[in-house]
Parts: structure tokens; sequence; C-alpha cells
């Protein structure tokens, strides 16, 4: 299958993962091309092309354009909602089968975004990365109960789903943004002790990401033990 464009990301980065498993699920193949942060994009080259400088970003292999991904679903729903590209490789609901799904995934995508990765950025400016400002205990427990919170009404809501997705009966954009964040979160703040007082997202980001197509891009090799409360070195 021809490629039909570049990823340029950070494997790591929750953002790059839900790209690159919307791809799979969709049967599409994307050019993955791996950066360094801080390196790779402050290169004169890269920053030529890409004048912002952050990562991810896609590029259209068909007409060159690309697109800075402030946000991951943004992409996403650009690339895999044309109608010249949707039905490659097999038909997907992760849109929604319906205005009603439609919606409601919506609503779930910008929730896990704003509420929980909203304040996962503040921490990882924080722990690693310094642009939060000064390391304060004060400041990093405010980001973390603002991601208790999310969590809290997240876990309610999966408690009382029977098919275990946050819409319908398959998994959507809205359940692979959720898995993106929850990863992040136990990657830094959700020590095994903070994890288990969330059994439902925990068991749904096992649901979600066990599909073969797309178990490559997870896991829970990145996830903490103890939930990090100083800086570290990235």
């Amino acid at each position: 299958m021809v490629p039909i464009g570049t990823l340029w990301c950070l494997p790591r980065q929750r953002q790059s993962k839900v790209i690159l498993s919307v791809a799979a699920l969709n049967g599409l193949e994307l050019n993955q091309v791996p950066v360094e942060f801080g390196v790779t994009n402050k290169t004169p080259e890269f920053v030529s092309k890409f004048t912002y400088g952050k990562v991810p970003i896609f590029e259209d292999s068909e007409d060159g354009r690309y697109w800075r991904v402030l946000r991951s679903h943004v992409t996403v729903l650009h690339t895999f909602s044309s109608s010249s590209l949707s039905g490659v490789g097999g038909e997907s609901d992760l849109l929604g089968s319906n205005a009603k799904e439609a919606a409601l995934i919506d609503q779930w995508i910008h929730f896990a975004e704003h509420e929980i990765g909203g304040p996962l950025l503040a921490i990882l400016g924080f722990i690693y990365y310094g642009f939060s400002g000064p390391f304060t205990r004060e400041g990093l427990d405010k980001q973390v109960e603002r991601i208790v919170r999310a969590l809290t009404y997240a876990e309610s809501y999966l408690a009382t789903r029977p098919s275990g997705y946050l819409v319908g009966n398959s998994v959507t954009l809205a359940d692979l943004v959720l898995v993106g964040v929850a990863y992040g979160s136990a990657s830094v703040s959700l020590g095994a002790a903070e994890r288990a007082q969330y059994p439902s997202i925990f068991a749904h980001y096992a649901k979600v990401t066990e599909d073969e197509r797309i178990k490559q891009y997870w896991g829970t090799a990145d996830f903490v033990e103890v939930a990090l409360t100083e800086p570290q070195t990235a």
C-alpha cells in the first residue's frame, strides 16, 4: 500500500500513538520519521520546512501540505473523515455511525484533551521540561487534582457502560484519545496505587489497546510504579 503521508513524531508522545493507531485501524499506512525532541526540531532544515518547530506533524503525500497537530484528533479527523480515504482498508466507525454518536465522540475527545490532557501537559512541564515555570509542589499538586477530578468522572461513566467503550459498542476516536491521556497520566502522575483507584479506566485501556493492529504502540512499560513528585531528567 502507498503511504498516505509522513508523520514526524516522538514515538512515545501520546498524540503520535493516537494517530498511528487510527491509521492502523483504518488499514492506512504512514511513513514515520522519529524526532529527537530539542534536536531534530531545532535544525535549520526542519524549521525551514515546519516553521513552528513542533511535533507531531503530518505531511500529506498527495499535495505536500502539512498540518501541525495541536491536538491529536485534528489531523486524524482531517485524514480519515475524507471520503477519498475513509473506505481504504475497510470502513471504520471511529467517528460514529450517526450524528448523535458523532456528537458524543466529539464531547469525550474534548473532555479528555482539555480536562486531562491540559493538566497533564503542565505536569510534564514541571517534572521534565521546565516550561511550566519554577517547580513547586503546590503547583504540581493543583494540576494532579485537576486530573483526579476528571478521571473520577470518566471512571464513574465507564463503570455504567456494558460495552466497555465510551460511545456505542466498538472503539471510536474518543476511546483512543482517552487511552492516550490515561497512558500519559500513568507515565508520570499515576503510580500503581493511584491506578488501582480507576479500575474501569484501566480496564478500558487494556480493552482498547489489546487489538493486534495497535498494541505495538501502547502497553504498560512506561507506567510508573510510584507517582513522580520531583523534577526528573528527561
